[in-house]
């Protein structure tokens, strides 16, 4: 058991340091700096003026499908990385799988945009 505890006592100890230096940071953050906080720093930043109304109506569910496609498409790129860059070494049955998938995705792509998916009214 003590043999346990002096394996994790370096992961303890940093924590620990972490705990310390970060309430330090904050308070001497709190201390030094100038908390005068007036009516323009307290305005909306994002986009410019303040909200017409409550924040927590439900979005459109275009919003959703614009943002699953996007995810779809990334996940597509982060595939091609590691492919592409190991193409040497799988060969024609490594290129000609990747083309099966991209022509999956693109045949998804097509069928979305003739549907009209990707059409924000």
């Amino acid at each position: 058991m003590e043999e346990l505890l002096s394996e994790y006592f370096p992961i303890i100890v940093f924590l620990g340091i972490m705990v310390v230096l970060s309430a330090m940071l904050i308070m001497a953050s709190m201390i030094i700096a100038r908390q005068r906080p007036d009516s323009e720093k307290l305005s909306p930043y994002e986009c410019g003026f303040a909200p017409f109304e409550d924040a927590r109506h439900p979005f459109d569910v275009r919003f959703y499908l614009v943002a699953i496609l996007f995810i779809i498409f990334d996940l597509e790129v982060a595939f091609l990385f590691p492919w592409a860059v190991s193409l040497g070494n799988i060969g024609l049955f490594g290129f000609w799988s990747m083309m099966v998938f991209l022509g999956i995705l693109t045949i998804g792509f097509v069928y979305e945009w003739r549907k009209g998916a990707l059409e924000w009214e």
